[in-house]
């Protein structure tokens, strides 16, 4: 997709501020002066089979990228592929109940959506927000100095294979579960009274594929400490017992020839690092002086998984991403 992406013409409109180019969250469009839109979509495939969380998840995955634009959410479109042959109606009802608890939450509208038949369930939205132009937060502009901020627990991916396992105990899956339907709304309201030079939600790629895409472009390494990033509980056990998901190795790929361990973090630590994430955290990079004033209002917000995980230093080799 980014050899594909990077073959199209460019962009001929000054009124679109953040496009495709740096793989960035969401597409941010300049109305006027004070007002630009984000526009995005995402779905995903059931991580559960309670279908009002699958609506919940899905739902707060697909808003988290507005938030990590720094953005607020106005109107929402359902995205819905759903096997009619196999599941009833009240699943699909559950779904969208699901759905609407989130939308409700973020404060924004359900306008309507699109729904096809599959074989298999698919959910997400696309979201439409509003953000001042002047204050749009792009992956891209990490700065040296700055410290990372991550606003979520890391590991969701092989907990969800280790519960198909009955590897996970009840009360880590609950844990989960509670983490994924946390929308990053808090987050993202707490931080806009910060100077958040860049920012992304860690999603699919994992943290390491994410912080890759920040550090590429910003043009600047990231350095992380393995210890200090925050993990949900058991999320380490998982891949010590041998579980992975069927995403890590793409996500190994990805950053192969960018990232680097050092010797002390262990191949279980280093497979949490490329663990795919649904609905994770924002990663954020803030001046240093401001660093523990917003850890403590994301703590006083009740952002309680918000962790200091690491520094952006000055770009130098082939390297983006530095693990200690």
């Amino acid at each position: 997709m980014e050899k594909l992406l990077s073959s199209l013409p460019p962009n001929g409109d000054g009124n679109l501020l953040v496009g495709f180019e740096t793989s960035d969250d969401a597409g941010v469009y300049r109305l006027n002066d004070e007002q630009a839109i984000v526009v995005t979509a995402d779905f995903i495939t059931p991580p559960v089979d309670d279908p009002f969380v699958f609506g919940q998840i899905g739902a707060a995955n697909s808003l988290s990228d507005v938030y990590a634009m720094g953005g607020r959410p106005l109107t929402c479109l359902n995205l819905m592929a759903f096997p009619s042959q196999h599941l009833g109606p009240e699943v699909m009802h559950g779904i969208v109940e699901g759905a609407l608890s989130k939308i409700t939450e973020a404060g924004a509208v359900l306008a309507g959506g699109h729904t096809t038949d599959d074989d298999e369930p698919k959910f997400g939205l696309s979201v439409t927000g509003i953000v001042h132009p002047e204050r749009c937060w792009r992956n891209s502009g990490a700065q040296v100095g700055d410290v990372l901020l991550l606003s979520k627990p890391i590991g969701s991916g092989v907990l969800f294979n280790g519960n198909l396992r009955g590897f996970v105990s009840q009360e880590a899956m609950r844990a989960c579960i509670d983490v994924l339907v946390e929308l990053n709304k808090t987050a993202c309201e707490v931080l806009q009274g910060f100077s958040v030079h860049a920012a992304t939600d860690v999603t699919g790629f994992g943290l390491a594929g994410h912080a890759c895409e920040m550090a590429r472009g910003s043009d600047v390494n990231l350095r992380i400490v393995a210890a200090d990033v925050p993990t949900l509980p058991e999320a380490l056990a998982m891949y010590e017992r041998g579980i992975s998901t069927g995403v890590n190795g793409a996500n190994r790929g990805m950053i192969e020839g960018h990232a680097d361990f050092a010797s002390g973090v262990s191949a279980a630590q280093r497979e949490l690092f490329v663990d795919p994430q649904t609905s994770g955290g924002l990663l954020v990079a803030v001046p240093e002086t401001e660093a523990v004033d917003a850890l403590d209002a994301l703590h006083a917000r009740g952002v309680e998984g918000a962790r200091r995980i690491g520094v952006v230093e000055a770009h130098s080799g082939d390297r983006y991403v530095h693990v200690d």
